[in-house]
Order: C-alpha cells, then sequence, then structure tokens
C-alpha cells in the first residue's frame, strides 16, 4: 500500500501545487488522479518516485518512508510511463524495453529475452523489435513504454497521461490493454489523467483534485458517479454522469424478445408467425446467425428478401456482458428504437425495446438507493 500523509508541496515563489493531500493507495489496483490543470495531480505522481521532494508530509509504500531510501533503487522499483512513451530514439525497441533490467544488471541476452516476453505481453509484434522508435506509430510507441516500465516486474507503475496523445481507437485499445495486463499482473497502479471517462473506466479507486493540489473526493467510480461530494465534482464530471453510471449496471437482467427474429431463408408461414403487433418490425438474421438489418413485416416476401433494402440495425450488445449504458445506445442508434443482443460470438439471441430497457435503469437505480439504505 502507498500512504500519502498530508503531503505539501511549496515552491519557493510561495506556490502551493499540492496542500496537505492524504490518501491512501491500494495494493493490486488501479488508482487515478484526476482534476483540472493545476490541480496537482503530475506533482503527486512525482512525488511517490521523488522526482518531485515534498515540502512537508510523508510518503510511505508498505510503511517504509521512501524519503529515507536511496532514490535511484527506489525508482528503479517502480515503472514509469509518460506521455509520448518518452523513448530512446537511438536505441531499438528490444533494446529500450531492456533498459531498467540492464541497469539492474542482468545479462544482455537475459534483459532481451525478457523484453521480446513482454513484447508479446503488451501485443507488440516480434518482428518490431530491431525497429527504432521513429519506425512506430504512436500506438505503438506507447505500448513499448507499458512494456520498458514492466521489464524488471515492479510492484508499482506509475503512468502520467501516458495515452493522451493518440486518436480515441488507439487510446481506447490501449486502455483495454491496460486492463488485461492489470488483470494477469496485479500491479499497484498509480494513473494520472484529465479525463474523467478514462478515470472512470480505468479506475478501481479514483481521487477527484482540486486546484491547488486540495482532495475533492475519493470514491470508487461507481460512487462517484451516484454520490459525487459537492457542486465542484458534480460539474467536473459533467452534465451526462447518469448515463455514465449505466456502464456499472449489468445487461443480463434484460428480459429479450426472441419473437420479433426471422433467418433471411424464413418461409411465409414462419414470417407470419413471428409477426407481433407489439413489435412492429422483424429483425433479419444471416445463415449465421449474425444480424442483417430490420423490416417492417409486409415488406419481407419469403425467398425473395432484399437485404440490401433492410434498415440499420445500429451496433448491437453482448447480452449479459456489456452495460446497460451499451445496451441503452444500441437503441438509440436503431432506427427502430429495438437493440439487438448478441451472443459471445455475434449470434442474435434477442432483441429488446427502449421501454424495456428503461424499465431496467428504473430498477438498477432502485436497487441502488435501497443498497445506499442498507450500508447507512
Amino acid at each position: 500500500m502507498i500512504r500519502i500523509d498530508s503531503v505539501t508541496k511549496r515552491y519557493p515563489d510561495g506556490t502551493v501545487a499540492v496542500d496537505r493531500l492524504s490518501l491512501e493507495i491500494p495494493d493490486r489496483s488501479i488508482t487515478v488522479l484526476v482534476g483540472p490543470s493545476g490541480c496537482g495531480k503530475t506533482t503527486t505522481l512525482r512525488m511517490i518516485n521523488r522526482m518531485v521532494e515534498p515540502s512537508e508530509g510523508t510518503i510511505t509504500i508498505d510503511g517504509a518512508d521512501i524519503s529515507r531510501q536511496p532514490v535511484n533503487s527506489l525508482r528503479r522499483s517502480m515503472g514509469y510511463v509518460i506521455q509520448n512513451a518518452g523513448l530512446f530514439q537511438h536505441r531499438t525497441i528490444v533494446d529500450n524495453i531492456a533498459t531498467v533490467p540492464r541497469l539492474l544488471g542482468w545479462s544482455k541476452d537475459r534483459a532481451r529475452a525478457r523484453a521480446r516476453e513482454l513484447m508479446e505481453r503488451v501485443g507488440l509484434d516480434a518482428s518490431l523489435a530491431k525497429r527504432y522508435p521513429y519506425q512506430l506509430s504512436g500506438g505503438q510507441q506507447q505500448r513499448v513504454g507499458v512494456a520498458r516500465a514492466l521489464a524488471a516486474d515492479p510492484p508499482v507503475l506509475l503512468m502520467d497521461e501516458p495515452f493522451s496523445a493518440v486518436d480515441p481507437i488507439v487510446r481506447k485499445g490501449l486502455q483495454e490493454e491496460l486492463l488485461r495486463i492489470q488483470d494477469e499482473l496485479g500491479k499497484t497502479i498509480v494513473f494520472v489523467t484529465h479525463d474523467i471517462d478514462e478515470a472512470i473506466r480505468l479506475g478501481t479507486m479514483v481521487a477527484v483534485l482540486r486546484t491547488g493540489g486540495r482532495l475533492a473526493q475519493y470514491a470508487p467510480p461507481a460512487e462517484l458517479l451516484s454520490s459525487p461530494a459537492d457542486s465542484f465534482v458534480e460539474d467536473f464530471l459533467g452534465t451526462d454522469r447518469g448515463i455514465r453510471r449505466l456502464s456499472f449496471f449489468t445487461s443480463e437482467t434484460l428480459e429479450l424478445k426472441k419473437t420479433p427474429i426471422v433467418a433471411v431463408d424464413s418461409t411465409a408461414e414462419q414470417i407470419a408467425s413471428r409477426t407481433d403487433p407489439d413489435t412492429p418490425y422483424l429483425l433479419v438474421t444471416g445463415l449465421d446467425g449474425r444480424p442483417l438489418g430490420w423490416s417492417e413485416p409486409e415488406d419481407l416476401v419469403a425467398g425473395e428478401i432484399e437485404t440490401e433494402r433492410l434498415l440499420p440495425y445500429g451496433r448491437p450488445f453482448v447480452h449479459g456482458k456489456d452495460s446497460l449504458r451499451a445496451a441503452l445506445d444500441a437503441a438509440v442508434l436503431s432506427p427502430t428504437g429495438w437493440a439487438v443482443a448478441v451472443d459471445g460470438d455475434g449470434q442474435v439471441i434477442g432483441a429488446v425495446s427502449q421501454q424495456t430497457i428503461g424499465e431496467a435503469i428504473r430498477s438498477a437505480h432502485a436497487e441502488g438507493r435501497d443498497d445506499a439504505k442498507v450500508a447507512g
């Protein structure tokens, strides 16, 4: 556990970057520091590895005061990932990753073997080992940065806005990769970001900091969204925090309808049997069971279903795996107002209306209020 106890950072000109900050960062978890510019996020992170020395207070790791440890050995016991990766441009990818093991006295062969192992773990092709950073995309470089930070198997990983310089699609992939790696390795990760969506997606715990380095709220993401501590936190979370909160409710409680589903090779009798006054559209699936599109029943002619004339089905959600937020998004994207539910292989298992999703949301909120009363 990392304990930050009444830590202040005051610069010679009187500027206070961090003001009496106290946090207990649990081990084997991702703790995210988030807040506006000037709130002391990066300063706090750098005080953990003593790139910045605190003016007051103490920081301990497993009860040991870090100010009493040799600074070089402290830093080598931690992985550190920054924006734009910070790679050595004159070194190959494999030698970039092997940097810390080599500093720790590992042989070149052992360090490079470890580097190649980590390339596979972070999703980098082995063929990239002898390339240089400028020959890689931004997302690939960030993966190298993560691999380098993990090379000596440190218990603590510090990450300072590591994914902010890449495009949204690459960023999502890197976030998924980090969660996968964390699930496998169970590191203690302190992650800095200015993006509240990233904080909520990645964090086990989220610390919201105010300008001047004061703690506004420290809570799990779901609690942060449901019970912001004050107007500052509420404003920082944004007007769509209710939608974000749906990410923590599972879609497994949704009752799916299988009636409005017909295969592309259905007979006239099968189409007629699937027609229901409560569902004005039928979902047509391919022979492989995957969705093709929606149609009004009267427009479907057995043996002559023209798939190019079908209405789009939007984006399906995986029932039981995806959240209510994903299900609601699927319904909103569908021109029929119905969300398509699929299994892990992408085959249709049912459909659900916006009305049914709304009822599930109200039920989930009610259960959340009841749980809060019991806890209180």
